[in-house]
């Protein structure tokens, strides 16, 4: 129980910390995409973290099981090293036996991330959706950002602002330019968004300023000085039933769906926690390490290893929602492939030779 408990508790600490590094890692990248889309006006700044919380649970789906996966090759590698495996072999500790203490931290990590893989990870994925698509539905005057040259309607209108009121409504110092037959370009000290409830529709009302109107490159345009100007404002397109991917799909939903879509899906959040019962069998033969060769000789050949078995999950996953790989077997083949090379791992070339040897000789 005492060595249990000491290597139960060296695996999950060094998991801990392995995949608290790696989502950093992962969240930094993602946060400075989601930065840019701030900065452009794609998404309001201040929902930048509530997005990242959202798609926290997806992240830590992927990244907990290779963390858990780089923990055990760096907590037994450290037991060789220091020759505390050899301690614990003298004394009768096994591979079969490491294996065995090695599967109950590993069921705790699956338990985890099958519950962020079939019902926390869909329903953030579900937030982060809706939140892009109530971004995307927003009006110009939430979206502009002073000091910011900002494109609208496909790039056909271009706006910049000095600067805007505590409450959006005012925009001060403003250039607009709207790119059509005729182009337009026109500057005001204020503009001003009034809504006309007689007949639903906003308006832009544009104050001490002047507007040129004309073709590019031709002499002939129009020079208009105004006190007061207002310009319709198409109101944006709201959809209140957008189209939900599967990822953002609660498991249940999927249960009852025959799609291509949904199966792929719901045999890739199944496989998650599966995953990880799996790396933690290849794990425990990859960490046996000889002090003489270095603490992390096998690492690099251990982590492609992984990498090529979530990538061939992911290249399934996309075969088979595109109709070019059958539901069944599925991406249970590809689990089945790795199990199988996981035992060979464990078993080893030799004793596998030894062990069909002597299967030969007793028949």
């Amino acid at each position: 129980m005492i060595v249990f408990r000491y290597l139960s508790r060296e695996v999950l600490v060094t998991t801990l910390a392995v995949s608290t590094t790696l989502l950093l890692i992962i969240m930094s990248g993602r946060f400075v995409k989601y930065l840019g889309d701030a900065a452009s006006g794609k998404i309001a700044v201040d929902l930048l973290f509530t997005i990242m919380a959202y798609r926290l649970p997806g992240f830590l789906e992927l990244i907990v099981p290779l963390g858990f996966f780089i923990a055990i090759l760096l907590a037994y590698g450290r037991l060789h090293m220091d020759s505390e495996m050899v301690v614990l072999s003298a004394c009768g500790m096994s591979q079969k036996k490491l294996l065995l203490i090695t599967a109950v931290p590993a069921l705790m990590v699956a338990l985890i991330v099958g519950a962020m893989s079939l019902w926390v990870s869909p329903w953030g994925a579900a937030k982060t959706q809706k939140l892009f698509a109530e971004q995307r539905s927003r009006s110009e005057f939430t979206t502009l950002r002073s000091g910011h040259f900002q494109p609208f309607n496909g790039g056909k209108v271009v706006a910049y602002v000095e600067s805007i009121s505590d409450n959006r409504t005012q925009l001060n110092q403003l250039f607009l330019t709207q790119i059509g037959t005729p182009t337009s370009v026109a500057i005001a000290e204020v503009g001003k968004q009034r809504y006309n409830s007689e007949f639903g529709e906003r308006y832009l009302e544009l104050h001490n300023g002047i507007r040129y109107q004309g073709r590019p490159g031709s002499a002939n345009y129009q020079i208009t000085e105004f006190d007061q100007l207002a310009q319709h404002i198409p109101e944006p397109e709201v959809s209140a039933a957008y189209d939900i991917e599967a990822d953002a799909r609660p498991t249940r939903d999927l249960l009852k769906d025959e799609s291509l879509s949904a199966r792929a899906t719901l045999q890739w959040r199944l496989s998650m926690p599966l995953l990880v019962l799996v790396v933690a069998f290849m794990s425990v033969p990859l960490s046996h390490t000889n002090p003489r060769q270095g603490r992390y000789l096998k690492m690099l050949p251990a982590i492609i290893l992984y990498l090529v078995y979530l990538a061939a999950l992911s290249s399934v996953r996309s075969e088979m929602e595109a109709g070019k790989f059958p539901i069944l077997p599925g991406l249970w083949s590809v689990h089945a492939v790795f199990i199988a090379i996981a035992w060979l791992i464990f078993v080893g070339p030799s004793n596998l030779i030894n062990r069909l040897g002597s299967k030969r000789v007793k028949a």
